[in-house]
């Protein structure tokens, strides 16, 4: 049985091209630098799971033919990863299931802000049933299988990535505590964020994206969450995909929505 991971975003918060930008990014004809928001859809062990639902979910599932998966996982609860949990009230209704998530407790504490009409006592008819699966950086099971919580921080708010097999889903993080590079050892495919050149304060930038992949040395390197502030046109520094593609480094690539890898 092959696993695979399919990227169906692979863009920022803003999406690319961003609202209102003529950048050289966000004029681009190439249909690499058209980004959703960042998401994948792994098939591992048999199982169909959506590492995060943010808000162009409905078209990311209507473009990749998703129709039905056994859990949603979600690395943290801002809404570029969650903004699409109000879809799923299709699913709902055609599986007559309600969805299964799996998340730490604070980010039960954030659905229930952002979706408490799903969260009443007597929720209306038509609002997406959520089955709720606290984790944290435990190891835990679904069905037979073993998934691994990686810890990392995104700025101030803690987040997880997620090991399954020799694949690791790594987004939003700007550091990594020492002690769980142990987790991401004898990796073949490394997913890891980087939202622009130079420094930002909750995010890998490209370089340090780079110099983490290198240490953690898994064979293959996919980066994703990527910005349009890859290009510095004042400075004449490019930042479309083609441009990054001929950059990076031997074992590492740059993500697109639409990619497919097995692992």
């Amino acid at each position: 049985m092959k696993n695979s991971i399919l990227f169906l975003g692979t863009g920022t918060s803003t999406g690319v091209p961003m609202i209102g930008c003529h950048c050289s990014v966000c004029s681009s004809t190439d249909p690499k630098d058209k980004r959703l928001r960042t998401s994948a859809f792994v098939e591992y062990e048999g199982l169909k799971l959506l590492i995060d639902c943010g808000p162009d979910f409905r078209h990311q599932a209507l473009a990749n033919g998703i129709e039905d998966f056994d859990a949603i996982l979600l690395t943290h609860q801002h809404k570029d990863h969650t903004g699409g949990l109000d879809d799923v009230r299709a699913l709902n209704y055609l599986k007559h299931k309600p969805t299964t998530i799996y998340c730490e407790e604070r980010v039960l504490g954030g659905l229930k802000m952002e979706y408490s009409y799903a969260f009443d006592e007597h929720p209306y008819p038509g609002a997406p049933k959520f089955d709720i699966h606290i984790i944290d950086e435990k190891p835990f099971k679904i069905g037979n299988s073993t998934i691994i919580p990686v810890r990392a921080m995104h700025y101030k708010l803690p987040i997880l990535g997620f090991r399954m097999g020799g694949m690791c889903y790594l987004t939003d993080a700007n550091h990594i505590a020492e002690e769980e590079y142990e987790k991401l050892k004898d990796l073949d495919i490394m997913v890891l964020s980087a939202v622009r050149r130079g420094h930002h304060i909750s995010h890998f930038s490209l370089e340090q994206a780079i110099e983490v992949a290198k240490r953690i040395g898994a064979k293959k390197t996919y980066i994703t969450h990527l910005s349009h502030m890859m290009a510095e046109d004042d400075k004449n520094i490019k930042g479309t995909h083609a441009d990054l593609v001929r950059e990076m480094p031997q074992g590492i690539s740059i993500a697109y929505d639409g990619l497919k890898v097995s692992f």
